[in-house]
Order: structure tokens, then C-alpha cells, then sequence
């Protein structure tokens, strides 16, 4: 099984998980079995939109490394779970501004370097 994440050329950005050909429980990152029963799980990709179900903002950098602050050093940004349809919540860095971020809005979730980003969607 190929990683968590899907090339734009094969799927628009779009995040890759996995379905429980048993139980119908889906999952991301993608993973070979079942979280709940165990069973086998089959790779898909999860929908493009969702809801905003709760956020923050990170006001500290991460410890280093892995993180390599950029040349302008660290500036805070906005992050959140997203839950999408298939009833998966993923965790985002929000390019929304925490003046416009509102629990329940509709998101667009893309594949992003490393984590993926969500934008407010056009309701």
C-alpha cells in the first residue's frame, strides 16, 4: 500500500485512506487493517470537502528537529480537524485566519507537504 498521501497528478490533491472491506470503517492515514474490527482495509481516496470541527492557532514552533524554522523565523498559524463525510477526522493546517475560522464552516481539504491544508469551501 502506497502512503498516506496522493500525488496531484494521480488525484488532485486529494487525501488517500482506507475503507474495512468487513465493517465499512474508513480511516487516514491509510492502513492495511481494520482500526475497529481488525479486517482487511482496502486503499480510497476521502472526500475533498468537509466540516471545521474544532480549531486553534499554534503559537509556538515546533521542537527542532525535525522543524527547521524558515530564514523570517516562526510565525503562528492556524490549525484544525476536519471532518469529512466518510466520518474520518483530519488534522490540517488551516489557511484561514482565526477572525474567519468558525466551528461547522465548510472546508476544502488537500493533500500538503507533510500535513494536509484546508481553505474555506464556497458554501
Amino acid at each position: 500500500m502506497e502512503g498516506p498521501l496522493s500525488t496531484a497528478a494521480e488525484t488532485g490533491s486529494r487525501l488517500r485512506g482506507s475503507r474495512c472491506a468487513d465493517c465499512a470503517v474508513a480511516a487516514y492515514p491509510a492502513r492495511p487493517g481494520c482500526p475497529r474490527c481488525g479486517g482487511p482495509a482496502e486503499p480510497v481516496l476521502l472526500s475533498a470537502t468537509g466540516t471545521l470541527w474544532t480549531w486553534t492557532v499554534q503559537r509556538y514552533a515546533p521542537k527542532s528537529p525535525p522543524y527547521v524554522p524558515p530564514a523570517a523565523g516562526f510565525t503562528p498559524y492556524t490549525v484544525g480537524y476536519v471532518e469529512l463525510p466518510e466520518g474520518v477526522r483530519v488534522l490540517a493546517v488551516l489557511d484561514i485566519g482565526p477572525e474567519d475560522a468558525e466551528i461547522g464552516m465548510p472546508v476544502t481539504v488537500t493533500a500538503g507537504d507533510g500535513v494536509p491544508r484546508a481553505v474555506g469551501a464556497a458554501g
